[in-house]
């Protein structure tokens, strides 16, 4: 699954993970204020925020995007020279494309929601009568907003054409490997829907799974200052009191016990949607011997191997109640977290309307990046059952004992071609 698109794929992600650390520590402690010596230093600590479509051009910004790309091509020319791949312009260049357009819609997420507080607060100026305004700049300040939602719409729009051919040539590049080392996979149970069903199956989970879980991580670290920040206006939490970080332990506390339910309530999910996929191939299998032998698929066989699929489906919706159960049960309950954690301060007076709007945008980003895993899971149990099957293949090709439940089919039918 890897070896085919990635060069040598644990050593390379190994690199991958030295190298972000190390760019990352050295943009902390110096990289940012090297943008000084080639003109574009970082903003001023007393400078006033940038509202708007500005920021995203601004020199700090600028500084980052060269550095970024810096990083990105003295990593792909080390991997060129120590072990070329042929699909490395694609696993390494195209990848850090996906990954900056990633960081980009994430930046305009965050320059929305320092849009949120002064608009809002002068929206609420307005609607007291405080305030004083013209249509001119009322719309001149809706304007910003726009500016950055089309900004973000277009790069979302380009980066997902980008990550579909991504995906599929990764998708190739596993079928191509997969087709040149037929002779030795071909004795494996359903080798024939592996190659072509899974490994467009698996492509597809990865292009939705995996720029989701990237695109959490990277809103985790552009929310959490941000949230530090405005929580300067919570002074304590309901029933809990004052404490340190309140909005920080809230979303930390809240998506933990999320996490840890949806876990916990679809623990035996991946092993049956796994069991599902060979009675379903077992009946495919079947029906395909008997579109060429008369003496098969015959309707005591098929009516028997149906019976075992709707079995097996029946088991999972049963599990899939209780796992729903607690799923939504904990999704609805989210939609007025942030407002519950802000009720005393809200009572209290203490926050602006724009300080609402920006704390619980903040606080969605960051819950929401937090609930990847219980957003995900039910994604991530075809994954792992994909993953069960296509992981037979690679013990093959690596000599490796191959998966128990793969071994006892071998047992009981031998090695024919069961495709």
């Amino acid at each position: 699954m890897f070896v085919s698109f990635f060069p040598q794929p644990k050593l390379f992600f190994t690199s991958v993970a030295i190298w972000s650390l190390a760019a990352i520590l050295f943009w902390f402690f110096g990289g940012e204020q090297l943008g000084a010596v080639f003109g574009m230093p970082p903003a001023a600590a007393d400078a006033p925020p940038i509202i708007g479509i500005a920021i995203l051009v601004s020199k700090p910004f600028l500084w980052f995007y060269l550095y970024f790309a810096f990083c990105v091509l003295v990593f792909y020319a080390f991997w060129s020279w120590y072990s070329p791949h042929p699909w490395q312009r694609w696993s390494i260049l195209m990848t850090a494309v996906i990954l900056f357009f990633i960081y980009f819609n994430v930046q305009v997420s965050v320059a929305v929601n320092a849009w949120y507080g002064p608009f809002f607060d002068y929206v609420q100026g307005l609607m007291s009568g405080t305030g004083k305004s013209t249509n001119g700049e009322f719309y001149i300040g809706l304007a910003d907003f726009s500016w950055l939602a089309l900004v973000g719409m277009n790069v979302q729009v380009v980066n997902a054409f980008i990550v579909s051919h991504w995906i599929f040539r990764w998708r190739t590049a596993m079928n191509n490997y997969f087709v040149e080392n037929w002779g030795r996979l071909r004795h494996i149970e359903g080798a024939s829907q592996r190659i072509q069903e899974d490994t467009m199956r698996f492509s597809q989970i990865m292009e939705d799974l995996g720029a989701t879980f990237v695109q959490s991580i990277m809103t985790l670290i552009a929310f959490l200052p941000v949230m530090i920040q405005l929580q300067a206006h919570i002074t304590e939490l309901p029933i809990v009191g004052a404490i340190r970080q309140p909005l920080v332990v809230a979303a930390l506390a809240w998506c933990l016990f999320g996490t840890i339910s949806v876990m916990v309530a679809g623990l035996k999910l991946p092993g049956l949607q796994f069991r599902n996929q060979r009675v379903e191939a077992a009946y495919r299998k079947e029906l395909v011997y008997g579109e060429d032998h008369e003496d098969r698929a015959q309707p005591a066989t098929t009516a028997e191997l149906f019976a075992n699929v709707r079995h097996n489906y029946f088991r999972l919706y049963f599990h899939y109640i209780y796992f729903n159960v607690v799923r939504y049960t904990y999704l609805q309950a989210d939609n007025i977290f942030s407002l519950l954690i802000l009720g005393p301060s809200l009572v209290a007076h203490k926050i602006t309307f724009g300080a609402l709007n920006q704390i619980s945008n903040a606080f969605g980003k960051v819950t929401g990046s937090l609930q990847f895993l219980l957003t995900s899971w039910s994604t991530i149990v075809e994954l792992q059952s994909v993953h069960k099957r296509l992981r037979a293949f690679e013990a093959t090709l690596q000599g490796e004992p191959l998966p128990a439940i793969d071994q006892r089919y071998i047992e009981r039918h031998g090695a024919e071609d069961p495709a």
